[in-house]
């Protein structure tokens, strides 16, 4: 049975060994509310403050360029924590010593922006050990500033209670929402670490946050460093691949290089603030029924040993996708890159049958930002090459008017310096190879992938193969 707010507040009170601060700022004092209403809370609280004016906040914590952010955060927890040991060393040798910050923009009076903001707290799991961290990022849905607050205060007590009484991380992620609904509360980044968790590989838990419904789309980048994607992706040109990567092909990469040229090309493309990703639905991620946390790990393991920044998300239909990064990007430029054949999906008015406005309703989503398809071609069965060219050939008549608006405003455009000498190579022959362990599969993928695959047996790659290779 799950505990509720009040009862968690109790139990942290009532447990001798828990004891720091809070540091709340842009949406009151709601965590720290909750352990005094309860009872008992000297025996937690050691201070409470919200540092609110900015010359007040800059002067405790030093300045910085955006006041809801990880940095701001990060310099709360390293301020607050440091004091407790300082100003309470009789504590020393029986407290698990916490601190606890949050920097958060609530609705505002006008309604017009997003609540979200950042939390964290500074751990002990016992006395005199080493320190943990534990930080979120969450949005704030509900559409009444008082509701946003008291959201928060419920979601702090979590965070605390999780840190000091839960091991198992994802039972840990899945309380946080505990008193609350995912139509309130997204939390889309979430990160264990410290001397005490280093068993936690928050690659895992971007992955379980999009799958148990916390947010629709986690990121994470080529050092595994998990990024909270309305931050990272703030007001920059993205340039998106999605795929199985089962494994990463000649053709992956030749995909990604080639668009990224045809991108730089664009006169509203700037080179400097240009971030490619490559997306992992959970469609693609579940292909044989449920997701195998394993394979999950092979895969970003390799996608991150090419420099790739990783994106998981729950938007199965590529125009979801588009307007989750139009609604980041701010009207940069964003383009998406997609073999010619998921075109062809993307024209199947069939896909569309239950939205009430059909293809066009989609369309309009898809297209109507500053986005642009790259589309790279493919080989048909009789070894012919298949293009953008081709392409109106092959629609219905109904279709291809449609088409040929796009192709007029510049919305789709042939990779065509693409290297047609891979096209043969398919993903999930080249994977059936790889457990096989049948010889050849290597010409198949970069060098990196190749040393990856056999170093870690990725991909169920055999144990005798792996062996004869390194003989």
């Amino acid at each position: 049975m799950k505990l509720t707010t009040q009862e968690k507040a109790l139990q942290i009170n009532l447990s001798k060994d828990i004891y720091g601060s809070f540091a709340e700022v842009g949406a009151g004092q709601e965590t720290a509310a909750n352990f005094f209403k309860v009872g008992g809370a000297s025996g937690t609280i050691a201070k409470t403050m919200s540092a609110y004016d900015m010359k007040f906040s800059d002067a405790i914590y030093g300045r910085c360029e955006r006041y809801v952010s990880e940095d701001r955060l990060m310099r709360m927890l390293d301020h607050e924590y440091q004091l407790l040991p300082e100003r309470l060393p009789h504590r020393i040798e029986t407290s698990r010593f916490f601190a606890f910050a949050d920097t958060v923009e609530a609705l505002n009076f006008e309604r017009t922006n997003q609540g979200n903001g950042w939390i964290g707290i500074r751990f002990q799991t016992r006395p005199k050990g080493d320190h943990n961290d534990c930080v979120i990022h969450v949005k704030l849905h509900d559409n009444d500033p008082l509701q946003q607050q008291v959201a928060l205060g419920i979601l702090g007590v979590n965070l605390l209670y999780g840190c000091m009484f839960i091991d198992d991380p994802e039972e840990f992620m899945l309380s946080l929402l505990d008193g609350l609904t995912n139509r309130r509360v997204e939390i889309d980044m979430f990160r264990l670490d410290g001397p005490n968790l280093k068993h936690v590989d928050n690659r895992l838990m971007a992955l379980k946050l999009v799958k148990n419904g916390l947010t629709k789309a986690a990121m994470f980048g080529p050092d595994g460093h998990v990024m909270q994607p309305s931050e990272y992706l703030y007001k920059k040109n993205v340039l998106a691949l999605r795929g199985r990567f089962r494994p990463v092909t000649h053709v992956n990469v030749d995909m990604l290089l080639t668009s990224r040229r045809h991108f730089l090309h664009e006169p509203d493309v700037d080179r400097n603030k240009l971030v490619t990703i490559t997306e992992l639905t959970l469609n693609d991620l579940s292909a044989e029924g449920a997701i195998d946390e394993k394979d999950f790990l092979h895969r970003v393991n390799i996608i991150c040993s090419l420099g790739q920044n990783v994106l998981i998300s729950n938007y199965f239909e590529y125009y979801r996708l588009v307007d989750y990064l139009s609604s980041i990007t701010k009207g940069r430029k964003t383009g998406l890159v997609m073999g010619i054949y998921a075109l062809q999906k993307v024209f199947d008015e069939k896909t569309y049958a239950n939205l009430r406005g059909g293809i066009l309703e989609c369309f309009a989503s898809l297209f109507g930002s500053n986005i642009k398809l790259y589309i790279y071609p493919a080989l048909r069965k009789d070894n012919t090459l298949f293009t953008l060219k081709d392409f109106e050939a092959e629609l219905p008549d109904n279709l291809k008017n449609l088409f040929r608006y796009l192709m007029d405003n510049n919305k789709l455009e042939d990779i065509d310096d693409a290297n047609i000498g891979n096209l043969h190579i398919i993903s999930d022959h080249v994977l059936a190879m790889i457990r096989k362990g049948d010889a050849g599969w290597e010409k198949f993928v970069p060098h990196k992938v190749e040393e990856a695959i056999k170093e870690f047996g990725l991909f169920d790659y055999p144990v005798s193969s792996k062996v004869a290779a390194s003989a």
